[in-house]
């Protein structure tokens, strides 16, 4: 019996760490999808970067997921359908050409692109379950994020992208 109170400390700490770690997971809703996601690690690796990834762009004056095409206004039924396809549009696009000579900044896009990446894992599963599809106002806001990325050079599109990450995350947490 004396091995027992250390056991049930060990045990009271292993579940305390747990339950911290689930504690930081947002239920998020999208359409018919519901997908787990740590909002707070997300937004704490851009927090620490924001400064450094929005002073490396040139063209402060556009946007890429704003106005006149904003996310605010996406129906709710094509949420799903638009947010794999922002999380799509930021693994395959923008983190891939997000590199810069600072290698705590590299860490930190790394983090976020490996949690995108999951989500999008997550997301993509439940879109196929629940047959989500895209309406055509949604697929017409996507349409014109994607030509503003197009519409310049590709690490300053990635960085603006980057930068703008904000008003992604913004979006999901209102939504």
């Amino acid at each position: 019996m004396r091995g027992s109170p250390l056991f049930l400390c060990l045990f009271s700490m292993s579940c305390w760490m747990n339950l911290v770690a689930i504690a930081g997971d947002k239920i998020f809703h999208f359409g018919a999808c519901r997908v787990s996601m740590s909002m707070t690690e997300i937004r704490a690796g851009f927090t620490a970067i924001k400064a450094n990834i929005q002073s490396r762009d040139p063209l402060r004056t556009l946007s890429i997921l704003s106005h006149p095409h904003s996310l605010h206004k996406v129906k709710s039924s094509d949420r799903c359908c638009i947010t794999y396809q922002l999380f799509t549009f930021y693994v395959d696009k923008v983190f891939k050409h997000c590199r810069t000579e600072d290698s705590f900044v590299n860490r930190k896009i790394s983090s976020i692109a490996n949690s995108f990446l999951s989500m999008r894992r997550k997301l993509g599963q439940c879109r196929e379950q629940n047959n989500c599809l895209c309406g055509e106002e949604s697929m017409e806001k996507f349409k014109q994020i994607l030509a503003n990325y197009e519409g310049l050079n590709v690490t300053s599109a990635a960085m603006k992208s980057l930068g703008e990450l904000d008003i992604f995350l913004d979006w999901m947490e209102k939504s």
